[in-house]
């Protein structure tokens, strides 16, 4: 399990550090004004339809079905069933695109209500028609993504994503080089973000993942209609940190530039999550379904154990670290061209409120799998929609007096209510799995990454507050890689882990156990 979640986070990972990239030319070539804004609130729109689809939550519904229908009934009725799915999903996207088009301007003025009355309205409707075609194309590439996670094929699915950071990227340096204007660089990019989505599918079709799916047609039977009456909850719920966001900017909109400095703020948060969340997600699915589904406790207990300490330890640090060093990334990563110091100083005040809600992310994202391979996508889509509920509550209230930085504390605040109730009602049902190892290991992680953010804390005095430039990157890097060196070293003090002992596990060929029957 732990050698398919490195493929998934490293997979992440690479496709993140690109996000990165691509943000920061974003920042150079947009700045943070009403194009920027109208761009990036479009962007986000197809962004939360996107996270709706992939990283994960298509996969609540999918994989503990085909696997039913592949062991009750064999490869074929399983390839049947999927390329009923796909061309249910690829049929709905297509009709649901066309009336999205027709109805944007009253969607935008939902999304983006004080964008109304002013020019960034008509660029943001404009934006979001020409990412459009992207929808078309997501649908096909996440049921294909979702079959070869089914048979633990994680590889091709976690890199595939980087070929859409690598159009934009592409893109935007073109239009940086051509000096084009910031009007004409927005449209040019959402026309893009289709473009990137086409080639995504195209290297998926290119392998054997086509085969899986055959064949191809749109149905709307009783197994189809009991199938996403599951999915719809499921994909809703797995995007629910997009969700928050979208919350967010509701409120945002009213305030300038106040978008842009959440969206960014946003990209930081989402490399964590990414790696931890999206890998969790992708994994614990099949491991907990074939485990729930053969009754084997022990399995289900070491599954959700391992599932808590990887997710608190790699979530914590990271949530002191962006914490700590908020200012000093964000100018490092952000502050270039049209994005200045002011800019950067506010998007550094949203960050510090938004990490404090990542435990929060990561922990919904560990718990959920408990939910799904018991084929419970209910209660995770109530646990955010009560998230999403007290975000806007608050941020209505705190974005009044704080702006960007209320609306971010309220985001983190409708996650962790997210959270709880989450992990209230799944110890009232079942009652999480948690081994004495992971009860052993917890409190030891915690100590170790709280001494962690005391350092990189201490480290901040020290560091000239008139660095810029070369010396900037350099300390910024020198403090990241102490934090991590020291975080490492600590949890190997504690007990917590032996990296000898990991690296010859992870080396060793895994013996591939048959598939458990799926009642």
């Amino acid at each position: 399990m732990i050698r398919s979640f490195l493929t998934v986070s490293t997979g992440t990972l690479a496709s993140r550090l690109l996000g990165f990239a691509r943000d920061s030319l974003i920042a150079a070539l947009l700045g943070t004004g009403a194009v920027a804004d109208a761009f990036l609130a479009a962007f986000q729109l197809v962004n939360v339809v996107r996270r709706l689809l992939s990283e994960g939550a298509l996969n609540a519904a999918l994989i503990p079905a085909w696997l039913r229908v592949r062991d009750r009934d064999g490869e074929a009725a399983a390839a049947a069933f999927a390329g009923r799915v796909l061309g249910t999903v690829s049929a709905g996207l297509i009709a649901i695109s066309i009336a999205i088009a027709v109805l944007m301007p009253l969607i935008i003025m939902i999304i983006a209500p004080g964008f109304v009355g002013s020019a960034t309205l008509d660029l943001t409707v404009q934006s979001a028609r020409l990412m459009l075609p992207y929808l078309a194309f997501a649908g096909p590439v996440t049921v294909l993504m979702g079959l070869l996670n089914a048979q633990g094929r994680f590889a091709l699915t976690a890199f595939s994503p980087l070929l859409f950071n690598i159009a934009l990227i592409a893109a935007i340096a073109a239009l940086l080089l051509w000096h084009a204007d910031a009007t004409f660089a927005a449209r040019m990019l959402a026309a893009i973000v289709g473009i990137a989505g086409l080639l995504q599918l195209l290297m998926l079709l290119s392998q054997r993942s086509a085969r899986l799916a055959a064949p191809l047609r749109a149905s709307f039977d009783q197994e189809m209609r009991g199938f996403f009456a599951k999915a719809i909850p499921g994909m809703i719920a797995g995007s629910g940190p997009q969700w928050l966001m979208v919350a967010g900017a509701v409120i945002a909109s009213a305030t300038p530039a106040a978008v842009s400095w959440l969206y960014f703020a946003n990209r930081l948060i989402e490399l964590p999550l990414g790696i931890v969340g999206v890998a969790m997600g992708t994994v614990l699915v099949p491991e907990l379904t074939r485990a729930v589904s053969s009754g084997d406790g022990d399995a289900v207990a070491h599954a959700e154990s391992r599932a808590l300490e990887l997710a608190t330890g790699l979530a914590l640090p990271a949530t002191l670290g962006l914490i700590v060093l908020a200012e000093p990334i964000v100018r490092m990563l952000f502050e270039h061209g049209a994005f200045g110091a002011e800019d950067s100083a506010a998007t550094a005040r949203a960050l510090m409120w938004l990490a404090l809600g990542l435990p929060a992310h990561v922990l919904i994202k560990a718990l959920s799998p408990a939910f799904y391979a018991r084929g419970d996508t209910t209660t995770p889509l109530l646990a955010t929609a009560k998230g999403f509920v007290v975000a806007i509550a608050l941020a209505v209230v705190l974005g009044h007096f704080f702006g960007a930085t209320g609306i971010a504390a309220s985001i983190a605040a409708g996650a962790w209510s997210s959270a709880i109730s989450l992990l209230r009602k799944g110890t009232g049902e079942f009652g999480f799995s948690v081994d004495a190892a992971a009860r052993k290991r917890l409190p030891r992680i915690v100590l170790a990454a709280a001494a962690m953010g005391a350092l990189l804390w201490l480290t901040v005095y020290l560091v000239p507050a008139e660095a810029h430039g070369l010396i900037r990157f350099i300390v910024l890097g020198l403090q990241i890689a102490a934090g991590i060196t020291v975080y490492g070293l600590l949890l190997q003090v504690l007990g917590v882990a032996s990296w000898r002992e990991a690296v010859n596990a992870l080396r060793k060929p895994a013996p591939k156990a048959p598939d458990a029957p799926c009642s």
